[in-house]
């Protein structure tokens, strides 16, 4: 049996991808039960083609893909980035997708699934937050049914890579990780602070390009990334659910700043005269065996 039931929110980007193939690989400690897409690397309907596209790569037609929200809570446009090419994964020739997106909504998806299972989905958010506060926002009752919330995001610790206060995922839509920030789901955070640690390299990549075309495309898809940002980002959450001794952290409170120069910031209080009576709602991720987490990508993305 699978230790970890997830639904994967995210928005496929490069390193969406690799998160999305990993937990694949990983039946003895993840079970998928849909992935739902948002915008925010690149538009909404290249994040839904991405995710199909990727699952088609790793022969998977029976993961249900649902289309989330184009745009964030209180932005009518967005912000996207250019590290990932302009298709999101590289501009490499992968298959087209083999299965068509689902009807159902993505908010709705997750609404209708932690309420299903109530204490045993954990969410696991490697893009901007904005299904999830939708559904928070759209049934409430779902913030104590959710097991955990593990996402990728913020910066606590160190600069951001958009501004200098704010990690991409939180500064496209703030308000939302502000509502799901706040929202007492127990959550663990992987910000900039340990994610930039998690860097590829040269040799890492030319192993995975000789295993397979599969591998082959993968490792053209992050050297195209890694051109701009040589860091493992989303892949972290995953695997931290099939190893959680990769990484290590420390318990704090995070609020979002929402508006102003820093919209976007996590703020962690960690000391007590900081925490000011408010007791840790998130545990922050702030290191990471960098060779065994390449290891374990290594051993699991071998099977394509």
């Amino acid at each position: 049996m699978a230790l970890h039931r997830i639904i994967l929110d995210c928005d496929p980007g490069v390193d969406d991808a690799v998160a999305i193939l990993l937990a694949l690989a990983a039946p003895q400690a993840i079970s998928l039960a849909g992935i739902t897409t948002v915008a925010g690397n690149v538009s909404a309907s290249l994040t839904e083609y991405n995710a199909r596209r990727i699952c088609t790569l790793a022969n998977r037609h029976d993961i249900p893909v649902f289309a989330g929200c184009p745009r964030p809570m209180r932005d009518p446009h967005g912000y996207h980035t250019q590290v990932h090419g302009h298709d999101g994964l590289g501009g490499v020739p992968i298959p087209e997708p083999g299965f068509a997106v689902q009807r159902q909504h993505a908010v709705d998806f997750i609404i209708e699934t932690v309420n299903a299972e109530p204490g045993n989905i954990t969410l696991c958010a490697i893009g901007p937050l904005t299904n999830i506060a939708l559904a928070l926002i759209k049934d409430p009752g779902i913030a104590g049914k959710i097991k955990q919330l593990v996402l990728m995001g913020g910066a606590a610790f160190c600069p951001g890579n958009v501004s200098p206060a704010a990690e991409f995922n939180f500064y496209v839509d703030p308000w939302a990780a502000h509502v799901v920030l706040s929202a007492g789901i127990p959550q663990v955070m992987f910000g900039l602070d340990v994610t930039s640690q998690a860097r590829m390299d040269a040799a890492w990549l030319d192993a995975l390009h000789q295993r397979s075309a599969a591998g082959a495309a993968m490792a053209a898809m992050m050297r195209s990334y890694g051109a701009a940002d040589p860091c493992l980002h989303d892949p972290c959450v995953i695997a931290w659910l099939i190893d959680p001794t990769l990484f290590s952290g420390i318990d704090g409170h995070i609020s979002i700043i929402t508006d102003g120069s820093t919209a976007g910031h996590a703020l962690a209080a960690v000391k007590t005269r900081h925490l000011a009576g408010r007791a840790p709602n998130t545990h922050i991720m702030t290191g990471v065996d960098t060779p065994r987490l390449l290891a374990l990508l290594a051993e699991h993305l071998a099977v394509y």
